[in-house]
C-alpha cells in the first residue's frame, strides 16, 4: 500500500525537546477535508453513520486513517441499518397475522429493544477508538474495511 500524502517534519515543542525528543520525532500530514484534524474526521465518520461515512469516504481521499474510518462506518452501521428496517417490515407483516402473529411480533419487538443499547454501545466505542488515533477494526468488518480504503483513491497516483 502506497502512501499517498506527504509526510511534513514539525519543529517540536520546548516540552517535547525537553522530555529528549527531536525535531523528526514529530510528523505533520496533509489536511484532511475541511481542515479537521485526522482524529476528529474520523471520530465524524461514526456520528451520523453510515451517511457521513459515506461523505468522507467520498471527500477524503489521501488520508488512510479517515478512509478506513468512513468504510468501516458504512458496513457496520448500513447493515445494522438494513437488519433494523428488516426487523420493522417483518413485525409489520407479522401483525396482519392473528394471534400467533403477535406473539411473533411481540418477540421481534423485544430483540429490537435490546438491540439498539448493543448498538449505541458499540457506536460510542467506536467514536472514542477513533477520536483518541486508534485504527481500531472490528473482527470481518476491519479487513473488509482494510481491502476497500484505497480502492478509489489510487487513482490519484
Amino acid at each position: 500500500m502506497s502512501q499517498l500524502y506527504e509526510r511534513l517534519p514539525m519543529k517540536a515543542t520546548e516540552t517535547e525537546l525537553a522530555a529528549g525528543g527531536t525535531d523528526t520525532d514529530r510528523v505533520e500530514t496533509e489536511p484532511i477535508v475541511g481542515g479537521l484534524d485526522e482524529n476528529v474526521a474520523g471520530a465524524l465518520a461514526y456520528l451520523f453513520a453510515p451517511f457521513t461515512g459515506f461523505v468522507l469516504y467520498l471527500l477524503e481521499g489521501n488520508n488512510e486513517f479517515v478512509r478506513f474510518h468512513a468504510v468501516q462506518s458504512m458496513i457496520v452501521f448500513g447493515g445494522l441499518f438494513a437488519t433494523v428496517v428488516a426487523l420493522l417490515i417483518f413485525q409489520t407483516i407479522l401483525v396482519q397475522i392473528s394471534f400467533v402473529g403477535w406473539i411473533f411480533a411481540i418477540v421481534v419487538s423485544l430483540v429490537s429493544l435490546l438491540l439498539a443499547p448493543v448498538i449505541f454501545v458499540l457506536w460510542l466505542f467506536l467514536i472514542v477508538k477513533a477520536y483518541k488515533g486508534d485504527r481500531y477494526g472490528l473482527p470481518i468488518v476491519g479487513g473488509v474495511a482494510e481491502e476497500y480504503v484505497w480502492v478509489a483513491a489510487e487513482e490519484y497516483v
